[in-house]
């Protein structure tokens, strides 16, 4: 009986060419002074557009609440969609395999 072979994504790379690099990645600062190749920090940014999601929709609410003028709860609410889709984007390419 074989191994499973780990399924790849829809562009056809498995978790090991992420792992590797992709082909066409160029990074300037790779072995500059001894320093390891750039990675994403696709965690960070997953932390950081949750909290972005978190203040923008808890402000936008409390924003309705008030008597103040109403376009301003709209921008943070518009601001809180973007990271919504930005979470979901950061999560596809977790699960797909990326570091980071």
């Amino acid at each position: 009986m074989s191994e499973p072979r780990e399924r790849p994504d829809r562009s056809g790379r498995t978790r090991e060419d992420y792992e590797r690099g992709l082909p066409d990645y160029h990074d300037p600062t790779a072995g500059f002074a001894g320093a390891p190749p750039a990675q994403s920090a696709l965690t960070l940014r997953l932390i950081l557009a949750t909290f972005g999601l978190l203040v923008c929709m808890g402000g936008g609410i409390g924003w309705l609440l008030t008597d103040l003028p109403v376009w301003p709860s709209f921008v943070l609410l518009f601001f809180a969609l973007v990271a919504a889709v930005d979470i979901v984007i950061i999560v596809r390419r977790k699960a797909r395999g990326e570091p980071g």
